[in-house]
């Protein structure tokens, strides 16, 4: 049985250059926040078998690709993939900030730590 988790702002392990901060890692879900510069490329359209794959905007403005186009999104807005569905994001041109969130977990933050 899973234990109740509980972590404070600030308290989040940062992996690697692009300021990933790991929220939540247990074995239904890992989440990020994901913090990104206006160079940073985005990632290219790509799908999961395993998992659902879902973000959250918190700052800034990002383009989610979905449907076969890409989407401009701001602050407040939700996108949950379901698995085998195509999907990437790419930035506006100014920095940003996602929430992202794995269920189940996938492994995801073990390659980032490995990168």
């Amino acid at each position: 049985m899973d234990e109740p988790y509980f972590m404070r702002p600030g308290e989040g392990e940062r992996i690697g250059e692009r300021e990933h901060c790991v929220l939540v890692e247990l074995p239904h879900i890992e989440a990020l926040e994901l913090s990104y510069g206006p160079d940073f490329e985005g990632v290219d359209p790509h799908t999961h078998a395993d998992h659902t794959d879902s973000f959250y905007v918190l700052e800034g403005e990002v383009e989610f690709f979905q449907d076969d186009e890409w989407h401009r999104a701001g602050p407040g807005t939700f996108l949950s993939v379901p698995p085998d569905v195509e999907h990437g994001f790419r930035p506006c041109g100014s920095p940003f900030r996602l929430l992202n969130f794995h269920t189940p977990r996938t492994g995801f933050i073990d390659s980032l730590r490995s990168s």
